[in-house]
């Protein structure tokens, strides 16, 4: 499919238009992930608010989590499908400015948020006895709220460098939603220092909460190793591991997209790369979650009214 420059204000969304084969797969694809999204992560807000048993740290931050994917897919898939549909690729100039502001503070707060995730899980193994003592409420939400505003001002950060610079007509995005590294690349002055400056912005907001999770996990491990019986070393692990595969498809995708060096990066590649950490993530995450949860298994039983007294 031909897509001509355009002289309004609004941008033009490439996405995967030059295959339109893959365009039609890709948006039943996307289409059926949303679906599963929306309702997973739903549940799991309904669950852990409704059933006593799930207000505890752990499923409040989950609960977080869950809310923030429900929001980050939404900002992304609804415009991505319209354009595919539609056929126009067209977005305004101010959508495109709220959807790649919302996208990257969503995907900052991810960040930082499995970092608080991590550290939740390094007192439930390392502090069993003070871990209620320690997680109390007060600072699950200090936590919590940190994670939300330290994204939001990360957002608030790079796309300020982003907007002061001239775009001089140029509106082609060569993705599937208005993503803040491509629009930089559209203007037609240098961007090598501003890039600079959001490069080391990227660095802190994955660097820092990567430390976090590694030093969380070399704690848990470390205390892991201590634990004489299979069986206590098995309960220990397994209290972490839905949370360990969640940061791996996430950070996984996220660092190879965002910290390797220009000459290497591949936009086809970048495209299939946002897939996974835009679509497909945000509905695995309830599934790895729930899957082998006995805690939510029960709530749902109960929700149905299928337990027995």
């Amino acid at each position: 499919m031909e897509i001509a420059n355009d002289s309004s204000d609004d941008f033009i969304l490439v996405g995967f238009s030059e295959r339109p084969e893959l365009e039609l797969i890709l948006s039943l694809f996307v289409s059926l992930f949303y679906i599963i999204t929306l309702t997973g992560n739903t549940a799991i807000i309904l669950l852990s608010l409704l059933d006593s048993r799930l207000h505890t740290p752990m499923y409040f931050f989950l609960r977080n989590l869950s809310f923030l994917d429900l929001c980050f897919t939404t900002s992304i898939v609804p415009q991505m499908l319209v354009n595919i549909w539609g056929g126009s690729k067209k977005i305004s100039y101010s959508g495109c400015m709220v959807q790649y502001w919302v996208a990257l503070a969503l995907g900052s707060t991810e960040c930082v948020l499995l970092a608080v995730m991590a550290v939740d899980r390094y007192v439930a193994v390392c502090w069993p006895l003070r871990y209620a003592m320690i997680m109390h409420p007060r600072l699950c939400h200090l936590l919590g709220a940190a994670s939300w505003s330290s994204g939001f001002a990360n957002s608030v950060l790079q796309s300020s460098l982003a907007m002061v610079l001239p775009l001089c007509g140029n509106r082609r995005v060569d993705h599937f939603f208005c993503e803040l590294l491509i629009i930089v690349k559209l203007s037609c002055v240098d961007t090598g220092p501003t890039e600079s400056k959001m490069f080391i912005a990227r660095l802190i907001i994955l660097a820092m909460p990567v430390s976090i999770i590694l030093t969380s996990y070399g704690c848990i491990a470390w205390a892991v190793m201590k634990i004489r019986s299979a069986e206590g070393r098995k309960k220990a692990f397994g209290t972490c591991a839905s949370h360990l595969l969640v940061v791996s498809l996430f950070y996984g995708t996220i660092m190879f997209v965002y910290l390797q060096p220009k000459n290497n990066y591949s936009q086809d590649q970048g495209k299939i790369l946002a897939v996974l950490y835009t679509i497909l993530a945000p509905t695995l995450n309830p599934l790895i979650y729930t899957l082998r949860n006995k805690d939510v298994k029960k709530a749902v039983k109960k929700l149905i009214g299928k337990e027995q007294a």
